[in-house]
C-alpha cells in the first residue's frame, strides 16, 4: 500500500487535466496522505489504533479514505474493531485554539484541527510526526487552513511552541519568565532551526511505502 503512489498518480493526472482539482486541494490532498502513512506505520506496530493516531473519530476516518482515496482498503486500519476516543485536556485546548482560528464553515479545516491537535502531542517536530517532508509544507498548511493564527507567528517561533504560546495569551499569563526572547536562554528551543530528516525518508527518496 502507498498512499504516497496514490497522491503522485494524482498529481500526474492533473497536470494532464484529467482531474479537474484546484492546487489547494490537491496540497491538502497530499497531507492527508502523510498523515494517513504515519498512521497506518503506527497502526501496524501496534503503537496505536487509527483513531488515536489521527485524532479523528472512526467515522471522520471512513470518510476521509472513501472520499480521498478510493483505491486504499479502509481495513487496513481495522476501523472495525476501534472505538471513537476522547481527547485529554492538553489535545483538547489544542483542539480549541486550532478551532477558533479555523476558516469558517470548512470541515477540512475542522478536521485539520483535530488531526494537528493530536501529532502536536508526539515528541518530534510537528512537521515530522504529521508525515510531512519539511516546515516549510506545514507552514503552508497553517497559513492555509488556519491563516490569521499562522499570521501571528512574526518571529518563525516552532509551531508547537507558538501554539503553547498562545494558549498561555488567551490565559493571561506566560510560563516564560524571561523578560524577551532574545534575554532567554532557551531562544534556541523556540526559535532555533526544526532540522531533521522526514519519518517518510523512503517515501521523500522516490520509494513507495509497502
Amino acid at each position: 500500500m502507498s498512499f504516497w503512489s496514490d497522491e503522485r498518480r494524482h498529481s500526474q493526472s492533473r497536470s494532464i487535466g484529467q482531474w479537474p482539482i484546484d492546487l489547494e486541494t490537491g496540497f491538502d490532498q497530499h497531507v492527508l496522505a502523510c498523515v494517513l502513512s504515519r498512521a497506518l506505520k503506527e497502526v501496524e506496530a501496534g503503537e496505536a489504533t487509527a483513531t488515536e493516531a489521527t485524532g479523528l473519530s472512526r467515522a471522520e476516518l471512513q470518510d476521509v479514505l472513501t472520499r480521498n482515496f478510493p483505491a486504499i482498503a479502509v481495513s487496513a486500519f481495522a476501523l472495525d474493531e476501534v472505538t471513537d476516543r476522547e481527547p485529554d485536556m492538553e489535545e483538547e485546548l489544542l483542539r480549541g485554539l486550532l478551532f477558533a482560528h479555523a476558516r469558517p464553515g470548512d470541515p477540512v479545516s475542522a478536521r485539520f484541527a483535530k488531526i494537528i491537535a493530536r501529532r502536536a502531542l508526539c515528541n518530534n517536530h510537528l512537521w515530522q510526526d504529521l508525515g510531512l517532508f519539511n516546515r516549510a509544507a506545514l507552514s503552508r498548511l497553517l497559513a492555509t487552513h488556519f491563516p490569521i493564527l499562522a499570521a501571528g507567528n512574526t518571529k518563525n517561533m516552532k509551531w508547537k511552541k507558538y501554539f503553547y504560546r498562545k494558549l498561555c495569551e488567551a490565559e493571561g499569563f506566560s510560563l516564560c519568565a524571561a523578560p524577551s526572547c532574545r534575554e532567554c536562554n532557551e531562544f534556541d528551543s523556540c526559535f532555533g532551526p526544526e532540522e531533521g530528516e522526514s519519518l517518510h525518508a523512503g517515501i521523500k527518496n522516490g520509494l513507495a511505502l509497502d
